[in-house]
């Protein structure tokens, strides 16, 4: 989302300047347009000819050009820019962009800034710490600066990184995901993901092999695009990243479908992606089942089983106007038929089917390969990460709005 932004790099006389470089390349890979603003202890940790030689453009430092003695304008930066990136920003750039403190080039460019402001701190941890810096970094904050917090590669709305300043590549999808076209602005987004994990005894289960990638992958795409996701997550090693997914973490098919049905009414759209458990024990063992206890049964284990609650049942029969539902199949052999059959019994928008036929799709994989089912159409895709896959999903959700 970043082609044809205009972007005004400010780096100031950190360590990290050199990281400029790394930032100015991908920013450029990405289609933007980059006009550096350094100070002059910038310059003592990297040359503005590196600099220019990237961006083709000259880098602005003082407020006169030693060639001509011509003005560098800060209003027209400040007009002239998508936005603004302060990467390397030190604690003493950070106390005079709070104070309004105007002695150089790049500060009297950001207080005649239009676009918004993205900061990345870069200092030791002591620094980062002390009281006066984390004052400042509030005080920006209230301004409507945009903390890019050291470490977790998010917009800070609490700050508690560990003062060196975050990636290049982070700060590219931090501006990717601000720029990014917030379809779901205003929707609130309910998805379930991961494993059920049904209990026999205190440590023993019947489960399956889901990691939780895809219904993640969803949740970050939805996020990505405005949406408040409420996240139903089974057991997973993975987590989720954007602000602004809230987590239920639940362990059975009765506590998943328990915070699914409660959650719905208030969503206007749902996505059941989780490998829910068809069966639980009809007993769970208060204690560990010993294999000695078995010996007078031959060494024998009878489990009885009986079926766990339909979620997106449930749920589909709770569907009202307005309200989006999208499930999943994940099938071994007729695949289009029980997904279709699937769609119209749980009353679903539309159906993600995958087969486990498919070589790199399905679990434990980092890619998927899906046909999209609806009443009326079938929509065959390629293997893709599940990344891709999410963003397919999601766009085809987002057709559906309208």
């Amino acid at each position: 989302m970043l082609q044809g932004k205009k972007i005004v790099l400010g780096i100031t006389g950190s360590i990290a300047a050199y990281k400029a470089c790394l930032l100015i390349r991908g920013l450029i890979k990405q289609g933007a347009e980059v006009q550096v603003v350094i100070t002059p202890a910038g310059k003592e940790f990297i040359t503005p000819l590196t600099l220019s030689t990237l961006t083709h453009k000259p880098v602005v430092s003082e407020f006169f050009s030693r060639a001509d003695g011509s003005w560098n304008s800060h209003v027209d930066l400040g007009l002239w820019a998508d936005a603004m990136v302060i990467a390397p920003a030190t604690a003493s750039t950070i106390g005079k962009m709070a104070n309004g403190i105007a002695d150089n080039m790049l500060i009297t460019t950001y207080l005649s800034m239009k676009a918004p402001v993205f900061v990345a701190p870069a200092m030791d941890l002591d620094m980062y710490a002390h009281p006066s810096t984390q004052k400042n970094l509030q005080t920006l904050i209230s301004y409507g600066n945009h903390i890019i917090e050291p470490g977790t590669g998010f917009l800070a709305s609490k700050l508690e990184g560990k003062g060196r300043m975050e990636e290049p590549e982070k700060i590219i999808e931090v501006l990717d995901d601000f720029f990014e076209e917030k379809d779901l602005k205003g929707q609130r987004v309910l998805i379930t993901a991961g494993p059920t994990y049904e209990k026999l005894d205190p440590v023993r289960f019947i489960g399956n092999y889901s990691s939780g990638k895809m219904g993640i992958a969803l949740a970050e795409e939805c996020a990505k695009k405005g949406a408040e996701v409420e996240l139903v997550c089974g057991p997973v090693s993975i987590k989720a990243k954007h602000p602004n997914i809230h987590l239920t973490s639940v362990e059975s098919a009765q506590q998943m479908y328990e915070a699914a049905t409660s959650i719905y009414p208030n969503c206007q759209i749902g996505v059941l992606c989780a490998a829910v458990a068809d069966f639980t024990p009809t007993n769970v063992a208060d204690n560990k089942i010993k294999r000695e206890a078995l010996a007078e049964k031959e060494g024998e284990l009878v489990l009885h089983l009986q079926p766990t609650k339909d979620i997106a049942k449930a749920i589909g029969q709770m569907k009202k106007e307005g309200q989006l539902l999208v499930g999943f199949a994940l099938e071994t052999n007729d695949e289009k038929a029980h997904a279709q059959e699937k769609l119209v019994k749980k009353n679903l928008d539309f159906i993600v089917m995958n087969s486990l036929r498919d070589e790199g799709a399905g679990f434990r994989h980092d890619t998927n390969k899906i046909s999209i089912i609806s009443a009326n159409d079938i929509k065959e895709f390629p293997l893709k990460s599940k990344t891709e896959v999410a963003t397919d999903i999601i766009n085809e959700l987002v057709k559906r709005l309208g």
